[in-house]
């Protein structure tokens, strides 16, 4: 009798990516593992394909026999879907033209510092708008990015499409502030995530309606005939939150908010091979 197919997806940065930037050779040899049981392996991450492309380039992962043993990759959130290795896009969505001016309008209102970044596949180029307030992780994803940023405020029009509009909100937003955003802008996605870069400001993310990383996944497993009992996922913040919930299993690492770990079973740290620890606990590999 044909065995069930399996899918097994993880976050990116905090969950899989270690605090120093590489991946454990025991997460690797866990990836590898089960693709040799022809377990479908999923990256699950809120980066754009250049952002992900430029931090596998540098620990050697990005091609060749080293390259990170995963099928596909879920980017930006869940806007889009790439096979992997090869980069083929088989699925995006995003903000239409005519919408984007209802997110910044918002935005402008609260006196969000936002950046409006363009549809697949140019994500990495965006408009921002940076209201004078102190907000030192707004300007450190400026800096990360500066060869491919416009300030809105000289003349330049909103983009066609946009992939999301992000808000970054210095020291981080309470929940009921998140609530509010949702609330008010809830023909959007609106994903909340906390900085992988300062680890405190909140970044505000809003994409269409039909955008997470829940339902992306449930696009995949659909288009390969998975059933959610068979999907395992491993995260470690809020934009997490609703994969983990929607899958059969779902599992925090040790460094994931308390809120988190009160929901979901807990693995060890991203530091700790928190991945391994769950698909073992999952009973997939010994």
């Amino acid at each position: 009798m044909e065995m069930e197919k399996k899918l097994f997806i993880t976050d990116f940065d905090g969950t899989l990516l270690k605090d120093d930037k590489t991946i454990a050779h025991e997460d690797v040899r866990t990836l590898e593992t089960l693709r040799l049981k022809k377990i479908v392996t999923v990256i699950a991450t809120g980066r754009s394909v250049y952002s992900f492309e430029k931090a596998l380039k540098v620990i050697g992962m990005g091609q060749g026999d080293n390259c990170l043993p995963v099928d596909y990759v879920i980017f930006s959130t869940g806007a889009g879907i790439m096979e992997f290795p090869g980069g083929k896009v088989i699925f995006q969505k995003a903000v239409l033209s005519l919408d984007i001016p209802k997110i910044t309008r918002y935005f402008d209102r609260r006196k969000f510092d936002y950046m409006v970044h363009k549809s697949i596949p140019d994500t990495r180029h965006f408009l921002y708008k940076f209201h004078g307030k102190h907000n030192p992780d707004f300007h450190a994803r400026l800096a990360l990015y500066k060869e491919y940023a416009l300030p809105l405020e000289e003349g330049h029009t909103h983009c066609n499409s946009a992939t999301e509009v992000l808000a970054v909100v210095p020291g981080g937003a309470d929940m009921d502030s998140i609530e509010t955003i949702k609330k008010d802008l809830s023909c959007f996605s609106v994903i909340h995530a906390t900085s992988p870069l300062d680890y405190r400001s909140s970044w505000i993310e809003v994409f269409h309606k039909d955008v997470s990383k829940a339902k992306s996944a449930s696009w995949l497993v659909k288009r390969l005939g998975v059933s959610r009992d068979n999907i395992i996922s491993v995260g470690n913040d809020y934009n997490d939150q609703d994969l983990l919930a929607w899958s059969g299993k779902g599992f925090v690492v040790e460094n994931a908010p308390d809120s988190l770990k009160q929901l979901f079973k807990t693995v060890s740290s991203n530091n700790q091979c928190g991945v391994s620890q769950a698909v073992k606990e999952a009973g997939w590999i010994d």
